[in-house]
């Protein structure tokens, strides 16, 4: 059997840390010894908040001063579901058909190990590079994301570090590996919309207040609502209702009271704050004078974007080598840890495709992990030449 790259075997090792947030099982180990070998100061950080889990993280670095580019990216994963559904055992790493099996496989430890193989052939080839290059490294991007890369970001900056730019190894690509960068998310906010009405029997409805058609109401207004037209970067904003409950088994007794949740994907046009008051204002006008409960959830979410430029230029250039396909510059998805990271510096993100993330059989091919490597390894290539010159 042909031994794997650099890149493959770190993968395997990392798929085999069953590492399901919030435990690590050795998964940062992994990534700190193979950066050790090649000359990276390495700190664990440990962070901790009341009411969610401690978590433990890495931070890597190698070189002085800038540029100072630096990887991102996650080692914990969501749970493997009903073993039984898969083919191999989820934590096993198991290479077949030139794809490599295991939670975690795409998103994002085949990503983490594409950069941190990369990194360390352009250490040995050239040493350490003109400027600095980093890691941060969390194992909380799966769960609240509360003591992962936020709290990672102020440890750095008060010990004055000073970043420049920042790729997230998040899979990225929607059909194949090279068709797409994120230079952006859209931001998320939950909320629960609560109608208080009077129950009654059905027979006599002037004895009750029946908030089922007052929640009906608020509900087609919200869905119907145009929130913005869209950006230059970005979609419009949407909002999806994902639940209506009145908690009632019986058909013949008015309900007390009515409940909605809804999450919207909002863009740049607005902040948290501006959001929540528009959404209050067309729930209020679809209401009238019933009486309505609106509560959102902590979000730390919010839209953002690396306006495009000399380093997403630089990004898809080495796509392009490589791949010879020109990568599409998206704001579409969910949220990820770039959203804190461009407090510090522009973020951009690219890793594996991603159509069997949090699946069951999630897997990477071998070709793709490889290639991201030679991606990556082309990037900070270019990256610190172009600072030499």
């Amino acid at each position: 059997m042909t031994k794997p790259s650099l890149a493959v075997a770190l993968t395997r090792d990392l798929i085999r840390c069953p590492s399901v947030t919030p435990k690590d099982a050795g998964a940062l180990d992994v990534v700190e010894a193979a950066l050790k070998s090649v000359g990276f100061e390495t700190h664990r950080l440990t962070f901790s908040e009341d009411g969610t889990p401690d978590i433990d993280n890495l931070y890597a670095k190698l070189g002085a001063g800038q540029p100072h580019l630096v990887f991102a990216g996650h080692t914990d994963v969501v749970p493997a579901g009903d073993v039984a559904r898969w083919r191999h055992d989820p934590f096993a790493g198991e290479v077949v058909d030139g794809r490599i099996y295991g939670r975690g496989a795409s998103d994002m430890k085949g990503g983490v190990a594409a950069f941190v193989a990369a990194t360390i052939d352009y250490v040995k080839t050239h040493g350490a590079p003109k400027g600095a290059i980093s890691f941060l490294i969390t194992g909380d991007e799966e769960g609240p994301s509360i003591n992962g890369t936020i709290k990672m970001l102020d440890w750095a900056r008060a010990r004055g570090e000073r970043f420049d730019h920042c790729i997230v190894g998040e899979p990225t690509n929607v059909d194949a590996l090279g068709d797409t960068i994120k230079i952006g998310r859209r931001g998320s906010l939950n909320g629960v919309i609560r109608v208080i009405g009077k129950q009654g029997h059905v027979a006599y409805p002037h004895r009750a207040d029946n908030p089922a058609p007052v929640i009906a109401r608020i509900v087609a207004a919200l869905s119907d609502h145009a929130f913005d037209d869209g950006t230059a970067h970005f979609d419009r904003s949407n909002l999806e209702v994902t639940s209506i409950d009145v908690g009632n088994p019986a058909v013949n007794v008015i309900p007390a009271r009515a409940q909605a949740q809804f999450n919207i994907r909002f863009n740049d046009v607005w902040t948290l704050e501006t959001l929540k008051a528009r959404i209050r204002s067309v729930i209020a006008e679809a209401a009238g004078a019933a009486t309505v409960e609106v509560e959102f959830m902590p979000s730390n979410a919010v839209s953002f974007l690396t306006k495009p430029g000399e380093f997403s230029t630089l990004v898809s250039r080495a796509i392009t080598e490589v791949t010879r396909l020109t990568p599409e510059l998206s704001t579409s998805g969910g949220t990820s840890d770039a959203r804190f990271i461009i407090r510090d510096c522009p973020a951009l993100e690219f890793g594996l495709t991603n159509e069997t993330i949090h699946a069951v059989n999630e897997n990477a091919r071998i070709a793709d992990i490889d290639a991201l490597c030679a991606i990556y390894r082309r990037v900070i290539e270019a990256y610190f030449s172009q600072a030499a010159e």
